[in-house]
């Protein structure tokens, strides 16, 4: 598996090996022995599986606070997706600062977004599939959102018309956002 940094610290992108012949491929996306002896060392407790229909559907940015924060390992199952980290840990040097990535049932990319991290996604493409795998349970009295719109982030789609939730419509925008994470050094 490769293992590439981003531009924030934490958040990488991982390529897991595809074996393929005329019958498809088999990928090992996911081995906690291969990754802990790269520094990777996460114990990911709940599968996420995401479906959008609507090519334009946008989704996020969402986190879930202490005590229930988690980190999340990204990839698409179908479909191409925009999928994007900002750094949301009070102090942090890349405070507010995001970094996006296509990701692929083609190209089997992986995005890995560490606790203290906002995340969300655009969808590419009809029928787009996001699957995740996340270090802590959801707990609804640690979900949040942050108005996707309001730290000048790419999308790669319009936003004009794009397809949202009414909690995504209705987060808070970035400039009013309290975080409750801080940066550790």
């Amino acid at each position: 598996m490769q293992i590439e940094d981003t531009s924030l610290p934490g958040v990488k992108i991982l390529k897991p090996r595809r074996f393929g012949d005329d019958r498809g491929f088999f990928s090992e996306v996911w081995n906690r022995q291969t990754l802990k002896a790269q520094g990777i060392d996460i114990d990911f407790v709940q599968d996420n599986h995401s479906l959008s229909r609507t090519q334009g559907t946008m989704r996020g940015l969402h986190f879930q606070s202490p005590p229930h924060a988690q980190d999340k390992l990204v990839r698409a199952g179908a479909g191409t997706v925009w999928d994007v980290a900002v750094d949301i840990r009070k102090g942090s040097p890349t405070y507010g600062k995001w970094v996006g990535v296509e990701l692929s049932a083609e190209n089997g990319l992986q995005l890995l977004i560490p606790k203290g991290f906002l995340h969300g996604f655009s969808t590419l493409t009809p029928d787009a599939e996001l699957l995740y795998k996340c270090s802590d349970v959801y707990a609804p009295d640690c979900d949040g959102a942050v108005r996707f719109d309001t730290l000048g982030i790419d999308w790669k789609i319009d936003l004009s018309t794009a397809v949202l939730s009414e909690k995504d419509a209705k987060a808070v925008p970035f400039a009013e956002f309290d975080s409750p994470f801080v940066f550790a050094g």
